[in-house]
């Protein structure tokens, strides 16, 4: 398991803010208790109120604002875990398709659903990203020029009430990982916010088992 930068999870933190939000969609399913889903969504991140803005900007920045290397940590996708038909190459489309494609979503749903094992309802929550990556002189300072534009998804699950209100993410993830000031799709940065709560039944199991 390697190492997060904790100056790498901030940089991205900066960006997700109502003047410098870097996301575009948003897309989402409610489950119930035992993993079925309630329902779904798919929004323009743009086209949703300042308020559901805001709500949704505070979900998403949680997870790359956790503790890093604690409740944040790092895990590899061997090559194994890329073969055709993976969780792996599932959020690779994902990404790439900028979350506009339901068919696809409602697969990843239907594979969290049947091993992620929660207390009660809960939502899982999908972001899609952009971040043009500056360049960074020798002192430090960003430079005009863009290094690469850094696409990626968050992913936080949160639980619900009757209404589908959202408490504080209990996990989620930033795939790829942002790596070094890059993006780094054989890794995948997880959050758990009990971070003694385990593989068994958490997200670690739910995308690599």
């Amino acid at each position: 398991m390697g190492k997060i930068n904790r100056e790498d999870m901030l940089e991205l933190t900066r960006r997700m803010t109502l003047k410098r939000n870097c996301f575009d969609r948003i897309a989402g399913a409610y489950m119930d208790e035992e993993g079925f889903v309630d329902g779904t969504f798919n929004k323009h991140f743009q086209r949703l109120s300042a308020k559901d803005q805001q709500i949704n900007l505070d979900i998403a920045k949680t997870i790359p604002f956790s503790e890093t290397n604690v409740q944040l940590k790092e895990y590899a996708f061997g090559e194994a875990d890329r073969k055709p038909g993976s969780i792996w190459q599932l959020l690779m489309a994902l990404k790439e398709c900028g979350l506009k494609n339901d068919a696809m979503l409602d697969v990843f749903y239907e594979e969290f659903g049947g091993k992620y094992h929660a207390g009660g309802s809960y939502a899982v929550y999908f972001l899609h990203g952009s971040y043009d990556v500056p360049l960074k002189a020798s002192d430090k300072e960003s430079l005009w020029e863009s290094e690469e534009v850094y696409q990626f998804l968050i992913c936080a699950v949160c639980p619900v009430n009757g209404d589908y209100e959202p408490g504080a993410p209990e996990c989620g993830f930033l795939f790829p990982a942002f790596k070094d000031r890059s993006s780094d799709a054989e890794r995948i940065d997880i959050f758990q916010a009990d971070e003694n709560f385990g593989k068994a039944g958490g997200m670690v199991e739910a995308l690599f088992h």
